[in-house]
């Protein structure tokens, strides 16, 4: 959820009923401490609540010296990630291509608990492979360590984010270990995380690609879950919500960056609004076609008020931009 869940993203996450937002993955590679991305990525904020830092790296004393950066900056967790299998991060034997070294995996954690006073959490895949699903392993590896909650995605490396997640190896971590086990994969409704909660017996559900283009739906789960009245927003009240989020981005990036990382947010909430057959989702294609070619917040902001209303004929860019 690198380049996901940024600050804007969290804040408005938590506002809508998250009971926890970690924010985006940061490197352990100290060369990289200062630069643009590293920088926006540790922003923080009063309305984020507890504080979560997602660090990754392969290197032991090299993560344990963000670890101890992060928690002197004010971190209330820090949260080690092994779970990614982009291949950018895999390939440099970070993320999920560390499950095949428990070893490296046992020193990792050891020398990252021992650095820091706050909790340290982890993030994993079920195994590297359909055929090595040895997250047991990792889990009670974990235990051992003084890792304190454990975050399991229900695919092994192998799968990316292919197929269907599966919850038989959660289940089997669950009973496995005694620290909570949170289940994460596929959960995109109240329905389905009450369904994976009941077959593994976890602690609690983490969404994590559910939630693009509809930060309202961890704390729709969530009030669900705990028996609380939760209906998900109205259309009106989610293009509220939306414009709010481009709002926020414009002003967390600038203009630059803002309009361009808006794009991806606004498709993901288009392709939401599409549930009406052919017509609907060539309307959302067109419009998003249309969206990201667009260079200017006020652009972006008037683009999102005519798909509102069900206009989507006229976002012809402007030659030069206008105040948002």
């Amino acid at each position: 959820m690198a380049g996901v869940t940024d600050l804007p993203f969290r804040e408005l996450c938590l506002e809508l009923g998250a009971g926890m937002a970690v924010g985006e993955m940061l490197t352990s590679d100290p060369s990289l401490a200062q630069s643009r991305k590293t920088t926006l990525r540790r922003q923080q904020s009063e309305r984020e609540g507890i504080r979560s830092i997602q660090i990754v790296g392969s290197e032991p004393l090299q993560l344990a010296e963000a670890a101890r950066i992060n928690a002197d900056d004010g971190a209330d967790i820090i949260d080690i990630n092994m779970g990614c299998p982009a291949k950018k991060v895999c390939k440099k034997a970070a993320g999920s291509a560390l499950l095949a070294d428990e070893r490296l995996v046992a020193d990792i954690l050891q020398a990252v608990v021992s650095a820091v006073d706050v909790p340290v959490t982890l993030k994993i895949r079920t195994g590297t492979a359909p055929d090595n699903r040895n997250g047991v392993n990792i889990a009670r590896i974990a235990e051992d360590a003084g890792i304190q909650m454990l975050v399991v995605h229900g695919r092994t490396r192998a799968d990316r984010f292919k197929g269907e997640a599966e919850y038989d190896t959660i289940a089997r971590i669950v009973d496995a270990v005694s620290i909570p086990v949170i289940a994460n994969g596929d959960i995109t409704s109240s329905a389905k995380a009450k369904a994976v909660l009941e077959h593994t017996g976890a602690a609690g559900v983490m969404i994590g690609r559910g939630a693009q283009g509809q930060p309202w739906l961890p704390g729709v789960i969530a009030r669900e879950l705990a028996g609380l009245p939760a209906d998900l927003p109205t259309r009106e009240q989610q293009f509220a919500l939306i414009g709010r989020h481009l709002s926020g981005l414009h002003n967390f990036y600038g203009e630059f960056m803002g309009v361009r990382i808006a794009r991806k947010h606004l498709g993901w909430f288009a392709d939401g609004l599409v549930d009406n057959g052919h017509t609907q989702e060539q309307i959302a294609r067109q419009w998003k076609a249309a969206f990201n070619k667009l260079e200017c917040p006020n652009e972006q902001t008037r683009a999102l008020a005519e798909l509102a209303l069900g206009d989507t004929t006229n976002q012809e860019p402007n030659n030069k931009c206008l105040a948002a």
